[in-house]
């Protein structure tokens, strides 16, 4: 639930400098390496991997091989067809002897591509299920070339009554038995509920993560019950895997704190018990000195329409040591900015514990990051570790890189198609980069981390609307502190102006530019964007009386400007209090009314004009990622380095990927 994604990056070069110093400038390195549909696939680089020693290199390899061994298990996650399609798909990719140039084999390959993007059958962003473009006899007559003949096959891709939702956001219906995700087999949404009101303790004051690693069933005896996601249950061929990769990594820790999160976290796949996983995160959150990270495990809810399951994600990085400094600062002041938040006392951390925040470079992608990857990532999600015991915060320096590069490889750009004169776009060039990398940071550094919920109240008391609205209560404190003057005084941003640049794009992100990732006639689903909406939306409509943002018409085109940036931000303060009372009250009530009413329902005539403004750029909305490939060096049968190499074939990994990792 603690993850930051944007809809698009717009850096300057300015911020790159030095970021890929490592490669010689006569070699030009092409960031972009394919596009289709509504996505196009990147591939970036690593900086500061030649500064490893040997031992650090192995160390990060070993978890990267632990992360994509976990592949497998997120497609079974996303849906119990997914990987029978993939597996399918894979096998006429590779043996299909016909012809592969026709119309009909280049839009099977392009269905294919988003498949592998998507991590399944749905689209990974908007979550509703895609189609091949070839007509499905052609598709069965691939299938029977391979030596398949399925016709339940054929009706799980075409048939748009089955799976049409990975993630259901139906109000009036059974969000349980309506979403395709394989959380949940034979129960109803008030069984699941029911089940885990009958189990949870609300008096333990280290409550655990109750579901994050089960699948909850009804059996032929009517009961409800949960099986585990471990070694010897679900998924045991991959956690296998796994744990024997973290096993290796523990071998060649940089410290004693990293080899013993990483026994703990082999022993909890190995039990199945959410105590270790509480036990790994505590050992997890003290490591701040390491180079070399990680994320492997069941972690984010944002898939589970109950919000409790966590979907499989692995993510290998190192420091960026120069780029930290920032993130340092604020970590180091984490306390004022709690004590000056414009919330409630009641909801304030007395003590503010451990909140360790870096700039990474990301090293290997995985599982629910990959392709498609957050800016910041912010962890653990367990409230009370994160409260007694602290947590790590990053924003991920050559990802955010990429996107600027990539963008630079493209003649047309957002920002001079949606922004209302000049003037707010030479804002953008001046302190775009820098407003938008010291939003996210304190998002991911501080946001997420602060205010307390009440005792008695329940982690999982917002149920669906918890991840959309936890989102906007990190992006609100962001908002709310990058126009304070203690940004300036502490040498973070670099003028007191900066930070409308940031209004300027949020607002017009929020109310407009990012509903071109949205099918017409479909509602705002996913929990980033209706976070953004919400809180867009909010603000125009409260500042109304005092034109705070004033729509404009010019040409027939619509735009979104900010009027009076003081009382923008006085709105943010107002929203921001609001959703923490909400949270740490437990209001359910209240946080499903502002989700309803601000974050879900698109204007279509605007959502029709923001379409057609966004495909005449010719632009993709969506991005994604390769991983670079990590390849030990022997010498004499003896490993003597492990380098780095970039590959620039996405189809290529996709099924390398399948051949290596497969393991369901």
């Amino acid at each position: 639930m603690k993850r930051f994604c944007k809809m698009m990056m717009t850096l300057g070069a300015a911020a790159l400098v030095g970021a890929c110093s490592e490669k010689k400038a006569e070699e030009p390195f092409r960031y972009t390496v394919d596009s289709f549909a509504d996505l196009k696939v990147m591939r970036y680089q690593v900086p500061g991997w030649d500064s490893l020693s040997l031992k650090q290199k192995e160390y990060a390899y070993h978890l990267a091989e632990a992360a994509k061994y976990g592949r497998d298990i997120l497609w079974d996650q996303n849906c119990r067809d997914n990987l029978r399609v993939r597996h399918a798909v894979e096998n006429i990719l590779e043996n299909y002897k016909g012809d592969r140039k026709s119309a009909d084999f280049e839009a099977f390959t392009v269905y294919a591509k988003r498949l592998f993007f998507s991590n399944g059958i749905h689209h990974h962003y908007a979550e509703d299920k895609f189609f091949p473009a070839c007509p499905q006899p052609y598709f069965a007559e691939l299938l029977k070339a391979v030596g398949i003949d399925d016709d339940d096959l054929m009706d799980v891709i075409y048939n748009p009554e089955r799976y049409p939702q990975r993630r259901s956001t139906e109000t009036s219906g059974d969000i349980v038995k309506l979403s395709a995700v394989n959380f949940y087999d034979g129960v109803t949404r008030d069984e699941v509920e029911r089940y885990y009101a009958g189990i949870m303790d609300p008096k333990d004051n280290c409550p655990i993560s109750y579901g994050l690693n089960t699948k909850v069933v009804k059996g032929a005896d009517g009961v409800v019950r949960e099986l585990p996601w471990k070694v010897g249950g679900i998924y045991s061929p991959a956690l296998e895997k796994i744990c024997d990769e973290l096993l290796k990594a523990r071998e060649v820790a940089e410290n004693d704190i990293q080899a013993r999160a990483l026994g703990l976290l082999v022993d909890y796949y190995r039990t199945g018990d959410l105590r270790k996983w509480d036990e790994f995160n505590i050992e997890w959150v003290k490591d701040t000195l390491g180079t070399v990270d990680f994320i492997n495990g069941f972690v984010e809810d944002y898939n589970d329409p109950l919000g409790r399951k966590g979907a499989w994600e692995g993510y290998v990085n190192i420091k960026d040591f120069d780029a930290s400094r920032r993130t340092e600062t604020l970590s180091a002041n984490a306390q004022w900015f709690e004590d000056h938040s414009p919330v409630d006392p009641r909801f304030k951390k007395a003590t503010v514990k451990g909140v360790s925040a870096k700039v990474i470079n990301a090293v290997c992608l995985a599982g629910d990051s990959y392709p498609s990857t957050p800016i910041g990532i912010n962890l653990p999600n367990a409230d009370w570790i994160r409260k007694d015991h602290g947590s790590k915060s990053v924003t991920i320096a050559n990802i955010t890189h990429t996107y600027d590069y990539s963008a630079q490889e493209f003649p047309k750009s957002v920002l001079s198609e949606f922004a209302w004169d000049e003037a707010e776009v030479a804002r953008s060039k001046q302190w775009g980069t820098v407003a938008d990398e010291i939003h996210t940071d304190l998002h991911e550094c501080l946001g997420h981390g602060s205010g307390q919920l009440l005792p008695g109240v329940s982690t999982t008391a917002m149920g669906e609307y918890a991840s959309a609205l936890e989102e906007a209560r990190a992006d609100l404190f962001g908002l709310y502190y990058t126009a304070d003057p203690k940004m300036v005084e502490l040498g973070i941003m670099p003028d007191p102006e900066a930070y409308k640049a940031e209004y300027d794009s949020y607002i017009r992100n929020g109310l407009m530019v990012q509903f071109n990732r949205v099918e017409l006639g479909r509602p705002n689903t996913e929990a980033h964007m209706q976070n953004r909406k919400l809180v867009a939306e909010w603000c125009f409509e409260k500042g109304a009386a005092d034109n705070v943002i004033e729509k404009k018409v010019r040409d027939g085109k619509t735009y979104f400007v900010v009027n009076d940036y003081g009382k923008l931000r006085a709105l943010f303060a107002e929203l921001l209090a609001e959703i923490q009372r909400i949270k740490s009250e437990g209001d359910y009530a209240a946080g499903k009314n502002l989700i309803e009413t601000y974050a879900i329902h698109i204007d279509p005539v605007l959502h029709k004009e923001v379409k057609e403004r966004y495909d005449a750029l010719g632009l993709k909305p969506y991005g994604g990622f390769i991983n670079p490939e990590i390849r030990p060096v022997e010498k004499d049968g003896k490993v003597v380095d492990y380098e780095v190499v970039y590959s620039d074939d996405y189809l290529g990994q996709m099924l390398e990927y399948g051949r290596k990792y497969g393991t369901l």
